[in-house]
């Protein structure tokens, strides 16, 4: 029988004990359920996230990424976060291809004259000077324009797919497929433009905007989105059998690149500093509107939450962090650079979740942890469900757009989904302004991440956050 120096016994006792307290489960002290309690039912009648929100939209209003808007939002972020009492507000640095917008027009020219109400799609190239005329195909799927093949060549293609109203907003999955993959597909085979229902649930005559996405040495076409009621107008025309032809004029495209910065404030933790809640929002918005709904909700949401809980008599054990990531709309830039710049630390994320679909009550919750938290979990949910949230615990959890990235290598995190039955009305559109916003539910929301974040700060235990230890999980929002 082998015999053990003294410094390998100590190595085997520390690791017995580490995987002992691994497998311990996680659990949430009276103590703080009852302060997350107290928390929940005082931001039910706060007023900070209106406030938040009020103040970016009107003093910034639209915040497309690249912009001046973009430099005004975060010198408004870091000086909100110092206003509500963050103890650290810091910005780092994140770097992404400038898109500008300029003008956009288009009319039907024959064989009916009418002007259309038109926007163009993020990363859309401009039409040659003076615009493009041409023949429109239509098509009432992405399917149908592939087995188009050459017959598109040289024409106008159009898409209608019609996103329906839904809770969970599932409908958005195809509707910004179209969007995202369309355009591509119509260039590679042929097309002299693409165009779109536009990606949404309303019957306003507000196009939706939104990203495309190109192959980088592929081909690129002028993309744009009809309003619902101007892609109707187009279908009927079109019924009449005769050829519709259309004149697209937009003025936009690449402008090299351009630096900004996700802006991050803390409420230190008392016990565990280095250890970290995330949430968060982001800060940029598409320019149609003043960027209500989507995303100064979700920045208020977290400002609030990190807030309220930066007022309790005494600081939290482990660091609450709230991120206003920059420029998650044209390709999640801000969450993929914090993931990058954060990847070794990945251990140190306690759970995070970011608000990301409006500001419509939260009704479900689920979760990516490892299974000895799954209680843990559950006295979050008891906390959470007398405000109208279910926890659907097979559903997995993926932490919001931007923070998807840091699940994506290894944080544990949850899915707090808003009702969205009317997000998509005016989603991306010039009617995202802040009067779309009821104070109650957003108010609601802030119970919501104020309860949990404060929750997991405190528990005794993790969540599992480890480098790839959700990689297989499905997880998604």
């Amino acid at each position: 029988m082998s015999r053990l120096v003294p410094s390998s016994l100590a190595l085997v006792c520390a690791f017995v004990a580490a995987a002992a307290a691994a497998a311990a489960p996680t659990r949430i002290p009276d103590a703080a359920v009852s302060t997350a309690t107290a928390l929940r039912d005082r931001a039910l009648h706060d007023d900070t996230a209106w406030n938040v929100t009020e103040s970016l939209t009107t003093e910034v209003g639209p915040r497309l990424a690249g912009s001046d808007n973009d430099l005004r939002a975060r010198e408004w972020a870091i000086a909100k976060f110092k206003a509500l009492g963050f103890d650290k507000v810091y910005t780092e640095p994140v770097t992404f291809p400038k898109w500008v917008r300029r003008s956009e027009h288009a009319a039907i020219v024959a064989p009916f004259p009418q002007p259309l109400a038109v926007t163009a799609l993020g990363y859309s190239p401009g039409t040659p000077a003076g615009g493009l005329t041409g023949e429109v195909m239509l098509f009432p799927t992405l399917d149908a324009l592939k087995a188009a093949g050459d017959a598109v060549r040289g024409k106008i293609v159009y898409v209608g797919f019609r996103m329906q109203p839904h809770q969970d907003g599932h409908d958005y999955g195809m509707g910004s497929t179209v969007r995202t993959h369309g355009p591509a597909l119509a260039a590679k085979l042929g097309a002299a433009a693409f165009l779109l229902r536009s990606a949404g649930t309303d019957s306003n005559r507000t196009p939706h905007t939104g990203v495309t996405q190109w192959e980088a040495d592929g081909p690129r076409i002028p993309a744009a989105a009809l309003s619902a009621p101007d892609a109707d107008l187009l279908e009927h025309m079109a019924a009449r059998g005769k050829p519709v032809q259309l004149k697209l004029d937009l003025d936009c495209g690449m402008d090299g690149t351009y630096t900004s910065a996700n802006v991050i404030g803390e409420i230190t933790g008392r016990r565990h500093p280095g250890q970290v809640v995330a949430i968060g929002g982001h800060l940029d918005s598409w320019d149609p509107g003043t960027g209500a709904i989507d995303d100064a909700a979700g920045v208020a949401i977290a400002m609030a939450a990190g807030h309220l809980i930066g007022e309790l008599p005494q600081r939290p054990d482990r660091t609450i962090r709230v991120i206003a990531f920059a420029n998650e709309e044209q390709g999640l830039f801000g969450g993929r650079a914090y993931a990058e710049a954060h990847a070794k630390q990945v251990g140190k994320h306690q759970l995070g979740s970011e608000s990301d679909f409006g500001a419509g009550k939260v009704w479900r919750m689920s979760a990516s942890v490892k299974p000895e938290a799954r209680g843990a979990i559950q006295q979050i949910a008891d906390v959470l469900a007398p405000i109208g949230v279910a926890y659907d615990a097979q559903r997995p959890g993926g932490g919001g757009s931007d923070l998807s990235q840091m699940h994506a290598k290894g944080m544990a995190a949850l899915s707090l989904t808003q009702d969205g039955t009317r997000y998509f009305d005016w989603h991306h559109t010039g009617n995202d302004t802040l009067d779309k916003i009821d104070r109650d539910e957003l108010n609601q929301n802030v119970a919501v991440y104020a309860a949990f974040a404060y929750m997991a700060a405190q528990a005794k235990g993790d969540f599992g956050s480890a480098p790839g230890a959700f990689a297989h999980d499905g997880a998604g929002d």
